[in-house]
Parts: structure tokens; C-alpha cells; sequence
């Protein structure tokens, strides 16, 4: 569920196609080599191609039951100059790279598309892979239920309830893989992936989510590395990594939401909503207070009202990236008329219950939850105080405050044991993977990485909504190996 704050249809939506797959005859990591086909799916690149590889759904019992990892690929375009293989690690947890190799990795330099196979997958749970589902109600597929918004008055009564509701539901249509779906199976799996692919190491690009799944794997698998890149990057926290990152959220958008005012009140913009900086603040909580009075009726949204926590999911959502401003400019002017715009449309029903289904078992099953109820009537009390514009939300109970089974193990300690041969690019304001929490990862990797911190706005930094220089830097380290001597700062 994360991006941990991020909406659900948006990473649906950017992960573009479900893809099917032509694969007559599927690969395990341990013999047969993979059968690569034509993918299934509009707006591919011709090149890319697809496969299917069978890895054991339970890595303690490797000759048990196996589920099926679709993998993409768009081989090295000058074979002469031909490194390796480059995973594209998607964000989330519950995000895809399927398409990536057609996608994004399209628009990595040409040396280093010369030099290397771009290699996509749908992880474990995520169709077209072996795919799972809670079958939530549609109601709970709602952003402002999947996110812990507390209510109005801070109550944590209904998010408790909605958990219980939420994980009585995975655990009787989820099946046997919803128990087998954690960062620790998904680094497997990059492992079986690589060895499948007849690679000796792997290299890779994390993205959000991605960088804790790609950290995980060079500590569990340090020798098989090439050369890492981890962009916008989550805290490994050793105890409870997922919960930590919830908690980034008020920091996230306290660092953010300036850079959103500063726009909002400059002069020509045609979505101009106040005078100065300064206004804009205090604009968007008193609008945000009389939505949790007075909600708008709004046909075809799920809720089917604009109320408060709509807003304030809206704001979380529009920070990830600066070019989404305008959207949340005007749902402010229209609530302020007491109106809304169209509906947002969103991805439909069975892939946002996909994604949930997979976000929500990786979570809970990395580390165990509070329990108590009071526990987190504590943390939105102190949450809401000391930031208001989140409303409590990154301390509160989500669907693993009632998750019916027990982490098989502790989340994995990330370490400087292994190779330096480690990037970290991070934007300096990021909504989602906050500056401060890069800075855990930076630490704990040690010697292993160098770190660039980019002076800019946005989440997902290389190729996105970094600078010139932080996109240099890490295509200079793909192409060459070579990294800074030290950390940097890109302005």
C-alpha cells in the first residue's frame, strides 16, 4: 500500500497495461531455460518480450507448491557492448515493471540501453503473475479507508473496524500465497529471477518500494551485485520498515506542501488560490474543517462524497509530483463554491483489488502491528497536534492492526557488509520516501553507497522529477561504474 500514502489507482494507472503473456512452456529458476514470447497488450515496444518462470511459493520448502513470476525483457541494443542485465524494480508494495522496459527504461541514455538487457516482472501476487485478492468490498477499496484517515474528531473506532472487516476478508479469499508475500520472498525471487536469466550478478534500479526490495537483496546477496541504483528511498527500519514509512508521510508533506503554496499564490496563475505563501496554509485547513462538517456529494467517486480526508488524500496524492498542482488547485476552488469536478476515474475494481491485496500482505507480513487500539489513539492524538495537515493519519491502525497471521521472520537489518557498489539518488523534497528517511538508508549501508541528493520537488528522482545533474550522475555510474567519491548535492 505504498507507495505507502500513495493512491492505489494512481499506481495502477501509471503501471499502464495488465499484460497477458504467450508463454506455452514456463522456466524454473533451477533447470529449463526461460521460453521467451510476444507479450499480450497495446503499446509495447515490438522488442519487449515475455516470459513465465515457476519459484517456489514458500522458499523454506523449495520443492513444495511454485506460483508463477511473468518477467519482460528488451535485450541489450549492441550485443558487442553487452554488460548484464538491469532489473527494473518497481515501487509500491503492489506496483509492477512489467511494462518498464517499454516504458521508462526507454528513456535511460543510449550507452547504457547498449549495454544492458532491461528486465521488467510483476512480482509475486500481482497479476499476470500468480495473482491474489482480498475480494474487498468496493467501499473499502476507497483511498480514505486503504490510507488510515482517523475521523473527524480523531476517532480510530472506524479504522480498527475497517481492519478487522479487511483482514477476515483476505484471509478467507486471499488463499495460501497471502501468507508467502513479503520483502524477503520478493528479494528471492530477484535471486531466481538472475539465476534464470544465466546471470552471475544483476543490476538494478530500485524504485520507492523497490529500493527496500533491491537494499534487502544486496544483504542478503551481496556477491551477486553489479551496480545498484536505488532512487527515492524508503527508511529500513529494522523493526517495523512499513510502519516507519507511514509515519514519513507527516514529514513528507510538511516538507512539500510549501513548494505547493509557493506555487498556489504566485501571480498569473490562472489557479491562483491566495495572495502569498502564507495564506494558502491555513486556506486548505479551514477548508479542510468544513468538509468534515459539511461534505459535498460527489456522483461516481469512491466515497461518493468530497469530505475532508478526500482532500486531505487528494493533497498527499498531488504532492508526489509538481506537474499534479493544478488538479488539487482546482478541486479547492470548486469546494470553496461548494462544487466539485468530475469524478476521477479510476482504474477498475480487480486491479485495485490486486494491488491492495499485495500492498497489504507485504506489509503486515514484514513486521508485526500494535494491536491496542489505544496505541494508536495515542500517536493520531500527538500525530494531529504537532501536524495538522495530515490529520493523524501517518500514526493510525491500518488493515495490519487485525492481520490474522504472524511475520515468519524479522524484517532483514540493513548493513555496509558487501561491495561498494551502491548509488542513492534522492530528491531533497519527497513526499513519500522524505529526505530523512534516506538518510537512515544512506547510514546504514555504510562504505557500500554514495549518496546524491537532488534540489528538487517530487517523488521518483532519475528520469523524473530530479535535475540534470542527479540524472548524470547515476547514468554515468550505470554506463561507466563510475561514482562520485563522495556524497553529493545536485543543485
Amino acid at each position: 500500500m505504498k507507495e505507502i500514502t500513495k493512491s492505489a489507482a494512481l499506481i495502477a494507472a501509471a503501471s499502464g497495461i495488465v499484460f497477458g503473456v504467450v508463454t506455452p512452456v514456463a522456466a524454473s529458476a533451477a533447470g529449463a531455460p526461460l521460453k521467451w514470447a510476444e507479450c499480450e497488450g497495446s503499446g509495447l515496444d515490438p522488442r519487449q518480450q515475455c516470459a513465465t518462470l515457476d519459484v517456489p511459493m514458500d522458499y523454506s520448502h523449495p520443492g513444495g507448491r511454485t506460483i508463477d513470476i511473468v518477467l519482460s525483457r528488451i535485450p541489450a541494443e549492441k550485443p558487442s557492448a553487452r554488460r548484464g542485465a538491469l532489473l527494473l524494480i518497481a515501487g509500491g508494495p503492489g506496483g509492477t515493471s512489467l511494462g518498464d522496459p517499454s516504458g521508462k527504461g526507454q528513456r535511460l541514455p543510449q550507452d547504457v540501453r547498449d549495454e544492458y538487457d532491461l528486465i521488467g516482472f510483476a512480482p509475486r501476487g500481482n497479476a499476470p503473475s500468480t495473482a491474489v485478492s482480498c475480494g474487498l468490498e468496493h467501499a473499502d477499496l476507497a483511498l480514505t479507508t486503504l490510507r488510515p484517515w482517523p475521523g473527524p474528531d480523531g476517532s480510530v473506532t472506524g479504522n480498527m473496524t475497517a481492519a478487522r472487516r479487511m483482514s477476515d476478508a483476505c484471509a478467507r479469499n486471499g488463499g495460501e500465497l497471502m501468507r508467502h508475500i513479503s520483502t524477503v520472498d520478493n528479494a528471492r525471487d530477484l535471486d531466481s529471477i538472475r539465476a534464470a536469466l544465466g546471470e552471475r550478478k544483476i543490476s538494478a534500479w530500485g524504485v520507492s518500494y523497490g529500493t527496500y526490495v533491491d537494499a534487502v537483496y544486496a544483504q542478503l546477496f551481496p556477491q551477486r551485485t553489479d551496480r545498484i541504483v536505488l532512487d527515492s528511498n524508503d527508511n529500513p527500519d529494522p523493526v517495523n520498515p512499513e510502519r516507519a514509512w507511514l509515519r514519513a508521510a507527516e514529514v513528507g508533506v510538511e516538507d512539500n506542501f510549501p513548494e505547493f503554496a509557493k506555487w498556489a499564490s504566485a501571480p498569473g496563475n490562472p489557479y491562483r488560490l491566495a495572495g502569498t505563501a502564507a495564506e494558502v496554509r491555513p486556506l486548505f485547513l479551514r477548508l479542510a474543517a468544513r468538509l468534515d462538517r459539511e461534505p459535498i456529494p460527489w456522483p461516481g467517486a469512491n466515497p461518493a462524497e468530497l469530505n475532508g480526508n478526500v482532500l486531505r488524500q487528494t493533497m498527499l496524492n498531488t504532492l508526489y509530483d509538481p506537474d499534479d498542482y493544478p488538479a488539487l488547485a482546482q478541486l479547492i476552488l470548486a469546494a470553496q463554491k461548494g462544487t466539485v469536478p468530475p469524478a476521477p476515474q479510476s482504474p477498475p475494481d480487480e486491479v485495485l483489488q490486486n494491488y491492495t491485496a499485495v500492498g497489504a500482505a507485504t506489509i503486515c507480513n514484514d513486521a508485526a502491528w500494535p494491536r491496542s487500539t489505544a496505541a494508536y489513539e495515542k500517536g493520531v492524538e500527538e500525530s494531529r497536534d504537532k501536524y495538522p495537515l495530515t490529520a493523524g493519519m501517518p500514526r493510525n491502525a491500518m488493515v495490519c492492526a487485525a492481520w490474522p497471521w504472524q511475520p515468519k521472520q524479522a524484517p532483514v537489518r540493513i548493513t555496509g557488509r558487501g561491495p561498494s557498489n551502491v548509488l542513492l539518488v534522492q530528491n531533497e523534497r519527497d513526499v513519500a520516501t522524505p529526505l530523512s528517511g534516506a538518510l537512515k538508508l544512506r547510514e546504514a549501508l555504510g562504505r557500500r553507497a554514495v549518496m546524491v541528493t537532488v534540489d528538487s520537488t517530487g517523488h521518483d528522482a532519475y528520469l523524473d522529477n530530479g535535475n540534470a545533474c542527479g540524472d548524470a550522475t547515476v547514468s554515468r555510474f550505470l554506463a561507466t561504474g563510475e561514482r562520485p567519491g563522495k556524497d553529493v548535492y545536485c543543485d
